[in-house]
């Protein structure tokens, strides 16, 4: 499951203090963690430097992970890589500063921070089970090209989302390779607030829509699309499929997704706090159920979101060799064209580096107590399917990941109990967009 648009820096960035305040393991074992120092830092558009600081809303405006931002935050002052493609992560601020705000127009908010007393079951977790520090997204890129590789470990040269009119992806997705080996698997949604269940009304929400393969499976099997009722249904009856992807509630506000693009104060903000409960409510409910004996919970989020990370992104392959085929798709000359609209073909503008850094969390009875520092990107989730089952990769991004074992101990089991003191997730944080912090 992956939730929406959040930063390994802007969610996690503070765990070790957590894991001293509460006397965890990793707070005295020489643990680890990659994490954002208090000199870190952006220059906004009037010059001022800009440092971490403490959220205490959980309501933020939307800062933009598209392919032109998210290259312009790569490296302000050479956002295509042509003149030497080396990391700086010094435009954050600045793009969030134009990102269509109502507020803070000076783009302060992408350097901002979450610890405990605001995500205190995502703390809980990430510290008791597996986490990493070097967990990527795919693609320098907005939800829909990332979530293509959830599925495909690619979006055939897709650096923006498919519009009204466009051919979908004819890639090879893992799920038809679970079908060509008789593998079980769902894709769980859940229905929007109309209360719409239908399985084309689900399909809408599935990010699978992306791809040709999915009219074969509304065709042929229909059932595998299924709403987030029939996962609690699973759990009790011990009918989980073999696999299992579940789509955010984002319909329901619970995908933890900025507050959209807006020039109305009056806008409903979203609020962080009830999507991490409605996760806490699935994966909880699975540790209390018999399928937690041989099960893995893997949570991340789809995208960095815009917020500020000072991990460089990972060198990774092209997953298929497509270059991009839709820059300027959106009118005018993309960042990785030249003056006449040709591709700029170096390693940051042709797929050749992964997104930033995510927040992520391993859970399963098997589980250890673990920090992973292997850079990789989430379609070593894919590599993961592909080891347990015996699986060939989809492409070359697939491949060259990990196949993720290192955070288990299949044999001893560490967590066959579950841990009994899983704290509620609090809702209680203040909402507002006018201000910061």
């Amino acid at each position: 499951m992956m939730q929406e648009n959040r930063s390994f820096d802007h969610y996690f960035s503070h765990l070790p203090e957590y894991w001293s305040k509460y006397g965890f393991p990793q707070a005295t074992n020489g643990t680890s963690l990659d994490v954002e120092s208090n000199s870190d830092s952006n220059l906004d558009p009037n010059g001022v430097a800009v440092h971490p600081f403490k959220l205490n809303t959980q309501c933020l405006e939307n800062p933009s992970p598209s392919w032109n931002e998210s290259h312009a935050d790569f490296n302000h002052n050479d956002p295509d890589g042509t003149k030497g493609g080396t990391f700086a992560g010094n435009g954050f601020v600045q793009t969030a500063a134009h990102e269509g705000t109502y507020y803070d127009t000076v783009g302060h908010r992408v350097m901002g921070y979450y610890d405990e007393t605001v995500l205190n079951y995502y703390y809980f977790m990430a510290s008791t089970f597996g986490t990493a520090d070097h967990f990527y997204s795919p693609n320098l890129s907005r939800s829909q090209p990332n979530r293509a590789y959830s599925y495909a470990a690619t979006s055939m040269g897709h650096a923006y989302q498919l519009v009204s009119g466009s051919a979908q992806l004819s890639s090879l997705t893992i799920l038809q390779v679970l079908d060509q080996n008789n593998i079980s698997w769902k894709i769980y949604v859940h229905p929007t607030p109309s209360g719409c269940a239908t399985v084309q009304c689900l399909d809408s929400q599935s990010y699978l829509n992306q791809f040709t393969y999915n009219r074969h499976v509304l065709s042929v099997e229909p059932n595998n699309i299924a709403p987030i009722s029939q996962y609690f249904t699973d759990l009790k009856n011990g009918t989980l499929p073999q696999v299992a992807f579940i789509e955010p509630a984002s319909e329901m506000g619970w995908d933890e997704h900025p507050t959209g693009d807006h020039n109305d104060p009056t806008v409903s903000p979203i609020h962080i706090q009830p999507g991490a409960k409605y996760v806490s409510s699935l994966i909880n409910a699975l540790m209390g159920s018999s399928s937690w004996k041989d099960s893995v919970f893997i949570l991340s989020w789809d995208e960095a979101g815009g917020f500020y990370d000072h991990e460089q992104p990972m060198s990774v392959p092209n997953p298929d060799g497509i270059n991009p085929v839709d820059l300027g798709i959106f009118g005018g000359r993309d960042i990785c064209q030249d003056s006449n609209l040709n591709l700029i073909t170096t390693p940051i503008c042709t797929f050749r580096f992964s997104g930033y850094r995510l927040p992520m969390i391993v859970v399963s009875p098997f589980t250890k107590n673990f920090v992973s520092h292997t850079p990789m990107d989430y379609t070593a989730v894919l590599r993961l399917i592909e080891a347990r089952f015996n699986l060939s990769p989809l492409n070359h991004r697939d491949a060259a990941m990990p196949d993720m074992t290192e955070f288990f101990d299949f044999a001893g089991a560490p967590w066959a109990t579950p841990p009994s003191n899983v704290p509620v997730q609090r809702t209680d944080a203040p909402c507002y967009l006018s201000s910061l912090p």
